[in-house]
């Protein structure tokens, strides 16, 4: 697969000004020391970095990594990208509820405070998202700046079982690794299966409305549309050209006059059948306008990380009812107890399938 380097948010800028920040911390010449037992590791950039034996305390650059690494080593963890909100922190493990926020270090509004990263003592930094050599040069300049190892893994949504048994061999969890990794496999390898024999003038044109305005989008090859080709439907907002997330303008959005409405908002589901901006759509007049479930992290995007392994189900039997009209609350039940280590109760499950009902008609 080509990298669509354009998919991923640009990260240079504010690294850079984080390591000028961490010039002003740290004397001159002086860097973190790695820890005495130290191992060769190859990261998915084929970087190799010097790496504790058994690294404890992991920080998360993004939110993508956030996700990966509570769903496999949650207690080594040294803090959140932000503080989960109160209906959050109800979809995640108690010990992991209350972790600081550490900001963000990389990616689109970096937020990261690296006194305060500093001050937490990492011995390991893992991203992931792009491998390509703008971002292998970031980690670089980090590690050397900071003397923590940073560590680069694909956050390419066909990479993620690759990804999990990557980072257990990082962390020395094989095993718990290679469970969640089957997991993942047999979640893409179930819904491709059946979507396999959907003929193509079956396979629905989908619209992925970001935003309360709903008119930012992922253009053809973004990250945050991946799911899409996993179910073989189609993302109408490609004819634009590649790219990541972008505003298109409501002229576009009737021109494509999708099958289909995917959104995030809920302000943005509940008012689009009064809108007259999007009330003739076809999505519309059909009532085939849902809301993706993210409690605690979104399924279809927002990160586009492994939380999205559930978000595979959930889209197929939004998309294709017939073929998929049952089995989805078993399958949450067992994602969140594997991967968010929590039993949900009955409540929390129809909290998170709501928005799977059809969507409000003009």
């Amino acid at each position: 697969m080509t990298v669509n380097t354009a998919s991923f948010p640009r990260r240079g800028l504010r690294l850079r000004s984080i390591l000028r920040r961490v010039a002003l911390v740290l004397p001159l010449g002086l860097v973190l020391a790695l820890p005495a037992a130290a191992r060769s590791f190859t990261d998915a950039a084929g970087r190799t970095v010097e790496v504790p034996e058994r690294p404890t305390r992991i920080l998360a650059a993004g939110p993508p990594a956030s996700v990966l690494l509570y769903t496999l080593a949650p207690d080594r963890m040294i803090g959140w990208i932000r503080s989960p909100t109160p209906a959050e922190k109800a979809y995640l493990a108690p010990a992991a509820r209350d972790l600081p926020a550490t900001g963000r270090l990389t990616g689109r509004g970096g937020t990261a405070n690296v006194e305060a990263v500093l001050g937490l003592r990492p011995d390991l930094i893992i991203d992931v998202g792009s491998i390509a050599p703008t971002y292998v040069s970031l980690a670089d300049r980090v590690q050397t700046q900071t003397g923590i190892p940073y560590v680069l893994l694909d956050g390419h949504f066909e990479r993620t079982a690759e990804t999990y048994r990557r980072l257990g061999a990082l962390l020395g969890l094989e095993a718990t690794a290679v469970d969640l990794a089957g997991v993942a496999e047999a979640a893409v390898a179930d819904v491709a299966r059946v979507v396999a024999t959907v003929p193509d003038e079956r396979r629905p044109r989908v619209y992925y409305a970001r935003g309360p305005k709903g008119l930012e989008t992922g253009l053809g090859g973004s990250i945050n549309v991946e799911l899409l080709g996993v179910v073989g439907a189609r993302n109408v907002a490609a004819a634009a050209g590649p790219g990541g997330i972008a505003t298109v303008s409501p002229e576009q959005v009737l021109a494509w006059d999708p099958d289909v409405i995917l959104t995030q908002d809920a302000g943005f589901r509940q008012g689009i059948g009064q809108d007259p901006l999007w009330s003739g759509l076809r999505a519309v007049r059909a009532g085939r306008v849902y809301q993706v479930p993210a409690l605690p992290f979104g399924w279809f995007d927002a990160p586009p990380g492994a939380n999205r392994l559930i978000g595979i189900r959930w889209l197929a039997q939004v998309l294709y009812p017939d073929l998929f009209p049952t089995g989805l609350e078993a399958a949450t039940r067992d994602f969140y107890r594997r991967f968010y280590h929590v039993e949900l109760d009955d409540g929390q499950v129809a909290t998170l399938l709501s928005g799977a009902a059809a969507g409000p008609k003009p």
